[in-house]
């Protein structure tokens, strides 16, 4: 519980764990500046190191060299070899703007935490501070923000304006759609909107994961670097000791039994959710992070990143 002297400051730290604002996800522009994208790995406990394969990236020409054993031979400059009598090697420099195309969550399970944010929360601040790092770094930023009811792309652009558009869609629900939004749905549009050569961040607690949504990360993989990026509450990875524990959102009460055969489901599925993930990115070469609603984002964004 938050206390304050005045009840103002207290509904204000109130509102900021159960939703973000415009003005917290701007002030991350500042934090955002002290971490890199470039970095070769990503750290990830789950599923080891992962090297960046910038899959269709567009490379520029930038000089020749002597060749090296083990360069490989399709990159020759046979021009300059004619030339000098001797084997040089072409290298590239990739370019520096790169689409990065980040996928946040906000369905109605994210909207839950036991300590912390909200799970819904703590996406909104990743994506934003991924897409300050992105800003800074000079690529261009684009996304996805997806509902139980919508889901809407934003084509990846250049500059400060792209991040307050993107991060705008996060403070502001996209229009409801007549039919429910899956995350197999979610996953099959991703495939369609995020360009060849992209990386790509997904954001999300990942619930409903079949094996229809892990073909589309399938797909989306063979073209862009995947980076999922999982977010949960405590609870849901270590029930609480035995006893009753009661749960609000201010309108209902819920009672759970922690010894109940329904509570050791609930975290037995979370547990194979993530694995699932875990052996997914192990297999595939895709990275896997995951961030507790209790971390501190930057911090966490900073460790999994693999800075020192």
């Amino acid at each position: 519980m938050l206390f304050s002297k005045r009840a103002g400051d207290a509904r204000q730290s109130s509102d900021e764990l159960v939703s973000v604002s415009l003005k917290t996800l701007i002030d991350l522009a500042k934090p955002a500046a002290g971490l890199s994208l470039q970095q070769a790995s990503i750290r990830s406990a789950q599923s080891g190191g992962y090297v960046s394969r910038f899959k269709g990236r567009g490379m520029e020409f930038d000089e020749a060299r002597l060749y090296q054993p083990g360069d490989d031979i399709r990159s020759i400059d046979w021009r300059v070899t004619a030339r000098t009598g001797k084997p040089h090697t072409k290298l590239f420099r990739e370019e520096r703007e790169r689409p990065i195309f980040i996928s946040v969550d906000n369905r109605a399970a994210m909207h839950f935490a036991t300590r912390g944010v909200f799970k819904s929360v703590m996406a909104a601040k990743l994506a934003g501070l991924l897409a300050w790092t992105a800003q800074h770094h000079g690529d261009r930023i684009g996304g996805q923000t997806f509902s139980d009811t919508a889901c809407r792309e934003l084509k990846p652009q250049n500059g400060k304006h792209a991040v307050l558009r993107f991060l705008n869609a996060l403070v502001q629900p996209a229009d409801q759609s007549a039919d429910a939004i899956t995350l197999e749905h979610v996953l099959a549009r991703l495939t369609q909107h995020a360009r060849p050569g992209s990386r790509v961040y997904i954001i999300s607690d990942f619930r409903g994961m079949n094996d229809k949504s892990e073909t589309h990360l399938l797909k989306l993989s063979q073209h862009c670097d995947v980076v999922l990026v999982m977010v949960f509450d405590p609870l849901e990875s270590a029930l609480p000791a035995k006893g009753r524990y009661r749960f609000t959102d201010d309108s209902r009460d819920v009672v759970v039994d922690a010894d109940s055969g329904a509570a050791v489901q609930y975290q037995q599925r979370f547990a194979l959710r993530q694995q699932r993930l875990n052996q997914l990115a192990q297999s595939r070469g895709l990275a896997f992070m995951q961030c507790s609603t209790g971390d501190d984002p930057v911090q966490r964004l900073r460790y999994l990143l693999g800075h020192r």
